[in-house]
């Protein structure tokens, strides 16, 4: 991720639909080389802001900016650097992938050379001469991701990507958009309602809710706010009354075989070392040490939002 580089800015974004104010003063910026999250509850403002970058919708006020170039001063220059799939790819079933990436070659100007760099970026290359039709659907998102890099946009746009995905296909999309960021500078910009996937997938996340944003995050961020301040960790050991009288402190709890040590977040790897250490000093057997499963990222998610109900996340 390259802070001196970037490659989205929205400042102050504005958007009424109708009577209702959708969008309240949006400010996000977005680095090349990152894979950034964009979340919010359902009717958030989310896709919205999305459609608005990729020039489906028109702004009522604010500035968005891609590469430095204003989309409603420079449009062609700005969406010159903007790869995207809002919603479903299209394409065209009744062809090939690679028919389908020659048709969008000619309608772009583009060199056929540019198809199969996109094909191997996306894994693709086995099945590309199949017809569309034959495709799964992570098949058709992987042609569709590979149709929006032939013109190598530093920016690349996906709305829900995952969206009826299985497993294996959510982790082959997961590793190519980590791949282009990573190790080709994009600038991946990803909704998802799926915060797991968030967690695995994504440099930093920003939050949005009810128009509004929450503020921006990075992973470690989010997952510090799971933990709060303590982090507790279970040990296993053959002698749960010996460690307690071994460790003496007022944080640590018995129960059986299994000892719950309840430690300061911000030097507990350290401490829960330096506990191991004494224990195993000391004779004792040490069969498992693992942090106690903190608050699930969907709970933060919840709290930083307001959200309740079914704490859907869109």
């Amino acid at each position: 991720m390259d802070k001196n580089n970037v490659v989205l800015s929205i400042k102050g974004l504005n958007k009424t639909i109708g009577k209702k104010h959708i969008l309240h003063d949006i400010d996000l910026e977005c680095y090349a080389g990152e894979v950034f999250g964009f979340l919010g509850p359902n009717g958030a403002g989310k896709t919205t802001t999305i459609k608005i970058v990729v020039g489906l919708l028109l702004l009522d006020e604010g500035d968005v900016k891609i590469c430095g170039h204003d989309i409603t001063k420079e449009f062609e220059a700005a969406m010159y650097n903007v790869g995207g799939i809002v919603e479903n790819p299209e394409l065209y079933k009744f062809m090939t992938g690679k028919e389908n990436l020659r048709q969008y070659a000619r309608m772009r100007g583009l060199d056929f050379s540019e198809i199969d760099k996109a094909v191997e970026l996306v894994k693709l290359s086995n099945r590309i001469n199949d017809k569309v039709s034959k495709y799964s659907l992570g098949m058709r998102q992987r042609l569709g991701v590979a149709q929006a890099l032939m013109h190598k946009p530093k920016l690349l746009i996906l709305d829900e990507p995952t969206n009826g995905l299985d497993p294996q296909g959510i982790k082959e999309l997961r590793d190519i958009l980590r791949d282009l960021a990573h190790k080709d500078g994009v600038c991946v910009v990803v909704s998802s309602h799926l915060m797991s996937e968030m967690e695995m997938m994504c440099d930093r996340v920003g939050i949005i809710a009810k128009g509004s944003m929450i503020g921006t995050y990075t992973m470690e961020e989010i997952i510090s706010q799971s933990q709060g301040n303590s982090t507790e960790y279970i040990i296993e050991t053959d002698d749960a009354e010996k460690a307690l009288e071994i460790l003496d402190t007022d944080n640590i709890t018995a129960q059986g075989s299994m000892l719950y040590i309840k430690l300061d977040s911000t030097n507990a790897k350290a401490d829960i070392a330096e506990a191991i250490k004494k224990m195993a000093g000391n004779g004792m057997n040490i069969y498992s040490v693992h942090p106690k499963e903190s608050k699930k990222l969907e709970e933060v998610f919840i709290e930083l939002t307001g959200t309740e109900g079914d704490g859907q996340i869109g």
